[in-house]
């Protein structure tokens, strides 16, 4: 099989069925609105980022919860194509504005070393204090900024697959962008996006296919 030797997958709404954050927030309304509109690309995610925190103030307790919502949302397929994948030689990235502290479980579970998340600072007590304001996940054009990071350390070809506008962002910083529609279908991507698919066999399907020639080009 030949592949690409990066690939990097956001997480929520492409390896889990959920969004973290709204998970978090219990559903409410107003932070499903903020989540919607980052995503579908109508308003930056810096402008959402800090103010969705903000308003749920999640406890240690809450994201450890989130941690096993995350372990039991795994996209259906999703262990197989990247246990796949890395049999072949790829080097896995998960690269997400979702909590790291809820994604290194899940990560663990896929057996992916590579995480780039955004960690919670919390009190003695698991109160919320605040968030890494360094990490550039928090703001736009965030993963762009990671995937050059990793390629100026890691030679050959990249891929990127992701659901959301923030992902998106990413395109012009691999040769190939995997726009995932299984979970939840977002116009800008699905425009914009390489290859469009909707499971995650398709996801194998485009890595392999788009490859043609020696292993890692």
């Amino acid at each position: 099989m030949n592949i690409y030797r990066l690939v990097f997958f956001d997480v929520d709404s492409t390896l889990v069925t959920i969004e973290g954050i709204d998970v978090l927030g219990r559903g409410d309304p107003a932070i499903v609105k903020l989540t919607e509109a980052a995503m579908n690309g109508e308003i930056p995610l810096d402008e959402v980022y800090a103010r969705r925190l903000e308003m749920i103030r999640p406890t240690a307790a809450d994201v450890d919860a989130l941690a096993q919502r995350y372990l039991g949302s795994i996209v259906d397929g999703a262990p197989e194509v990247i246990a796949e994948l890395q049999r072949a030689g790829t080097i896995v990235h998960l690269v997400t504005a979702g909590i790291e502290q809820a994604i290194l479980p899940l990560a663990e579970r896929l057996e992916v070393r590579h995480v780039h998340a955004v960690r919670l600072r919390f009190a003695a007590d698991g109160a919320y204090e605040d968030f890494d304001r360094r990490s550039p996940l928090t703001r736009a054009g965030g993963k762009s900024v990671v995937v050059r990071d990793v390629r100026a350390r890691t030679k050959g070809k990249a891929a990127f697959v992701g659901d959301g506008a923030s992902d998106l962002e990413a395109k012009e910083t691999v040769e190939l962008f995997v726009g995932f529609g299984g979970v939840c279908e977002r116009e800008i991507v699905k425009v914009n996006a390489d290859v469009y698919v909707r499971t995650m066999s398709e996801v194998l399907s485009a890595l392999s296919e788009e490859v043609r020639g020696s292993r890692f080009e």
